[in-house]
C-alpha cells in the first residue's frame, strides 16, 4: 500500500481514476491539448521568480505537476519594466528570460504536467514612480500617482503583451493567462472607477472594452491557433462604479471572437475592503457568480475562491457551476491534492485553511510565500524528505501543532515515534482556534491531523497520558512541545468569579452576562472577541453564505454595479456589548496578519465591539473593570461589566524540558514551550518539521 503524506509523493501508476469524483477527472480537450482533469493550480505571488534561482523554481512547479494537477498557471510575470509589481519584480523581456524559464517547463513537462505563464501588468498597483495608467489616479495601495498613458504609450503596451506572450511560448509554455481581474491595469482600463479618458480609449464601454480585446487579438495572430490562451476575468469588482454583469457578458463574448481558449474567474479588486479569499469567507462563496457566464459563452469556464477539497470541486462541477476549478493555496498545502483524491484518500490531503499566514502574508513583506500546515512549499530542496540511516526511537511530549508536525515529518523518514499528550484529543491550541467563528477551516486541520497520526505505523499516539520524566529515559532522543500557559497579569481583582482565562471561554466551560471587557487585544483577544460576538461555531458549519454576503454588503452584479449593495454592509448585531482593550497606544490589531488584520478590525466594528487602546487597568471589582486612558482623564473609569476575560499574553510551559537537560538528557524544545509570545502554529509548524528532518 503507498503512505501518502503531504510531502511523499503518491504514486498513480496502475491506480484507476477516482469513481467518486467523476467530473473531476473528466479530461477536457482543445484539439491541440488534453488537460487530463478539470483541476488547474491557479496563480500565486511566491517571489520565488524573483529568486532567479531557477531549478529551485523548477523544483517547486513539477512537485505540483507530480502530484496530478491538470494546468499550472504560474506567478504573474511583467510583460515590460513600468508594469512589474515593484522593482525587479519577475519580467519576460527577451530571450534570455525566455531562456532562463525553459528549466521551468521542461522540468513540468518531463513530470508529466502542463504550465501555463501568466502576463500580469500591475498598472497603477505597481510600486514604482514609473506606474502607468489610463489615468493618473492614484491607487489606495501605492503611494505612487500613475502616470496617464497617450495614445502611443497605450500601443507601447498592447506591443509589449504581444511580445511577452510570444517569448513565453519559445520558453516551452503549454500557454498563457492574460491577467484581467484584481484590479491590475487592464481591469482599470475597463470601469469608470479608474478610467476618466475622453479619448476612444475611454468613455462607453465600448472604448473602455477596446484594450483587453486587441491584447488577446493580437496575442493570438501572433503565437498561432495551438497555443492555450486563458483570460482572468473580472467578473464582481467589489468597488464603487465597477463593472456590471452585462458589461462582463459583452467582454466574454468579445474575447470569446479574439481567440481566447479558456476564461478565468477573477473576484474583487485588491483595494476592495471586502474578504475574497481569508478563512472567514465561506467556502466556494463566489462560484455563483461564474455559474451566471456559465451558457452564455461556448469556451470553458474557470471557478476559483475559497475551494480546497476534492469534494468541494466535484460538487461545483456536477451543479454546473464551471467547467474547471482553480485553487492556488490548496497547492501549497498538499502538492499531491489530485493524486489523493484519485486514490480516494481526500482524508489525507493537508488542508489549506486559508490562513494568509505563510503565502500572502510573506508575499506582501518581500518574503518567500510558504504555506503554514507544509513548510517545504517553495522550500523543497532544502527542506527534502531522506530516508535516514539510522532511525531513531523519538519521544514527543505535547501534540499540538509543534509536536505533531515534528512526529509526522520523523515518521515519514524512518524514525519511530511516541506521543504523550494529557489531553483527551490531540490538537493543542488549534482545539482552541476551531471555535472561533470565521475559523472553521482548523476543525479540518485538526482532523488531518488524527487521521495521518492513523496512517502512519511508525507513530504510537497515548492521549489523556500525563507521561513521567522516567519513561522518557528509555528514547534516543526527547521532543518537549507542551506549549503555553496563559499569562496571569497583575491586576488587582484578578481572582473574582467573574474574571476568567481565555482558554475557559473558548471551551465553552463557562458563560458569560450581557456585557464583557476582554483584557488583551493580541490574536487571542481579536478571537475571543469575534467568538463572544457572534453564533458558536460547530464542526462542518461555516457562517450561510447569504448571512455571510450581506454582513459584507454584497449583491448580485446583475443588479448591482461592481456587485455592491446600495445599502453597504449589514452584520447581525453582536450578542453581548464587548470591550476590547489593550495597554499600548497603537492600532488595534496591528501586529497581526497583514492581509487579514484589516478583515479582523472591520468585522468587530460593524459588530459594534468597542476597542479601546493606551489603557491602564486599575482594578476589577464586582460592579466591573476600572480603567483609564493615556488620552482620556487620569481619574480611573468604570467599565461597567458582568465578566473580565484575561487574554493577556502566554507563559512557555517548559518545566519538564528543563528537568531533562538538567539530567542530562538529549532533548529539544519547540513550538510555544520555547517561545510563547503570540500564539503562533506558522512558528510551530515549521519548527516541528525541521528540528525532525535535523534530527
Amino acid at each position: 500500500m503507498t503512505t501518502c503524506s503531504p510531502q511523499v509523493i503518491c504514486k498513480t501508476e496502475g491506480v484507476s481514476m477516482s469513481n467518486k469524483y467523476p467530473n473531476m477527472f473528466r479530461p477536457l480537450d482543445f484539439g491541440f491539448m488534453t488537460l487530463k482533469n478539470r483541476v488547474i493550480m491557479g496563480s500565486m505571488h511566491t517571489n520565488l521568480e524573483e529568486t532567479k534561482s531557477w531549478s529551485r523554481i523548477a523544483d517547486f512547479y513539477s512537485e505540483r505537476a507530480k502530484g496530478g494537477v491538470g494546468l499550472i498557471v504560474t506567478g504573474g510575470i511583467a510583460p515590460n519594466e513600468e508594469g512589474a509589481v515593484f522593482k525587479g519584480a519577475a519580467a519576460m523581456l527577451n530571450q534570455a528570460d525566455a531562456d532562463n524559464h525553459k528549466t521551468v517547463t521542461d522540468a513540468v513537462h518531463k513530470s508529466g504536467g502542463k504550465i501555463v505563464m501568466q502576463i500580469l501588468h500591475a498598472g497603477r498597483y505597481a510600486y514604482s514612480p514609473d506606474c502607468v495608467a489610463p489615468s493618473a489616479i492614484k491607487s489606495p495601495i501605492s503611494p505612487f500617482v500613475p502616470n496617464a498613458l497617450d495614445n502611443e504609450g497605450i500601443e507601447k503596451q498592447i506591443d509589449d503583451f504581444v511580445q511577452c506572450a510570444c517569448l513565453a511560448k519559445s520558453a516551452g509554455y503549454d500557454g498563457i493567462e492574460i491577467m484581467g481581474s484584481e484590479g491590475y491595469f487592464i481591469n482599470q482600463f475597463l470601469v469608470e472607477h479608474t478610467n476618466k479618458r475622453d479619448d476612444s480609449w475611454g468613455g462607453s464601454y465600448e472604448n473602455r472594452m477596446r484594450l483587453p480585446i486587441q491584447i488577446a487579438e493580437k496575442i493570438r495572430s501572433a503565437v498561432g491557433k495551438d497555443f492555450l490562451l486563458i483570460f482572468r476575468l473580472s467578473m464582481i469588482d467589489l468597488i464603487p462604479n465597477g463593472s456590471s454583469h452585462d458589461e462582463v457578458v459583452i467582454l466574454a463574448k468579445e474575447l470569446e471572437t479574439a481567440g481566447i481558449n479558456i476564461i478565468n474567474t477573477g473576484i474583487g479588486w485588491h483595494e476592495a475592503r471586502i474578504p475574497t479569499i481569508a478563512t472567514s469567507v465561506p467556502p466556494a462563496a463566489f462560484t455563483w457568480v461564474t455559474k451566471k457566464l456559465m451558457g452564455k459563452i461556448k469556451i470553458p469556464l474557470i471557478t476559483s475562491n475559497r475551494i480546497n477539497t476534492p469534494e468541494k470541486v466535484e460538487e461545483v462541477l456536477k451543479s454546473k457551476c464551471a467547467d474547471l476549478v482553480s485553487m492556488a493555496r490548496p497547492f501549497l498545502a498538499d502538492p499531491e491534492f489530485v493524486n489523493k483524491a484519485s486514490q480516494e484518500k481526500s482524508q489525507l490531503i493537508a488542508p489549506c485553511i486559508a490562513c494568509n499566514q505563510a503565502c500572502l502574508d510573506h508575499t506582501f513583506k518581500g518574503q518567500i510565500s510558504s504555506c503554514l500546515v507544509n513548510p517545504r512549499a517553495c522550500f523543497e530542496r532544502e527542506l527534502e524528505l531522506k530516508m535516514v540511516s539510522k532511525p531513531k526511537n523519538i519521544g514527543i511530549v505535547g501534540a499540538g501543532p509543534a509536536g505533531l508536525s515534528a512526529a509526522i515529518t520523523a515518521a515519514q523518514i524512518g524514525h519511530k515515534v511516541t506521543i504523550f499528550e494529557k489531553e483527551q484529543e490531540l490538537g493543542g491550541q488549534l482545539n482552541l482556534a476551531k471555535m472561533v467563528p470565521g475559523k472553521e477551516e482548523f476543525w479540518g486541520l485538526v482532523n488531518w491531523y488524527k487521521n495521518m497520526i492513523k496512517e502512519l505505523p511508525a507513530i504510537e499516539m497515548k492521549v489523556n497520558y500525563a507521561v513521567e520524566k522516567k519513561e522518557l529515559e528509555n528514547f534516543d532522543t526527547v521532543i518537549i512541545a507542551t506549549g503555553v500557559n496563559p499569562r496571569e497579569p497583575s491586576i488587582d481583582g484578578i481572582n473574582k468569579k467573574h474574571v476568567h482565562y481565555y482558554k475557559d471561554i473558548l471551551n465553552g466551560e463557562v458563560s458569560l452576562g450581557s456585557k464583557v471587557a476582554v483584557v488583551g487585544a493580541g490574536g487571542v483577544g481579536f478571537d475571543v472577541a469575534e467568538f463572544l460576538a457572534s453564533e458558536k461555531c460547530i464542526e462542518g458549519s461555516f457562517q450561510p453564505l447569504p448571512d455571510w454576503m450581506i454582513e459584507w454588503g454584497i449583491g448580485d452584479p446583475e443588479l448591482y454595479r461592481g456587485g455592491l449593495l446600495t445599502n453597504g454592509s449589514s452584520p447581525k448585531p453582536a450578542e453581548r456589548k464587548i470591550y476590547l482593550l489593550q495597554r499600548k497606544a497603537q492600532k488595534m490589531g496591528k501586529n497581526l496578519g497583514k492581509t487579514t488584520g484589516w478583515i479582523h478590525r472591520a468585522a468587530l466594528k460593524m459588530k459594534g465591539v468597542e476597542m479601546l487602546s493606551g489603557v491602564t487597568y486599575h482594578k476589577i471589582s464586582d460592579q466591573g473593570l476600572y480603567i483609564s486612558r493615556e488620552n482620556g482623564e487620569l481619574t480611573p473609569e468604570l467599565l461597567e461589566v458582568d465578566n473580565v476575560v484575561l487574554c493577556a499574553g502566554q507563559v512557555s510551559n517548559s518545566d519538564l524540558y528543563e528537568d531533562l537537560k538538567n539530567s542530562g538528557f538529549e532533548c529539544h524544545l519547540i513550538g510555544g514551550a520555547q517561545h510563547a509570545g503570540e500564539l503562533d502554529a506558522k512558528r510551530a509548524i515549521d519548527q516541528g518539521t525541521r528540528l525532525a528532518l535535523s534530527i
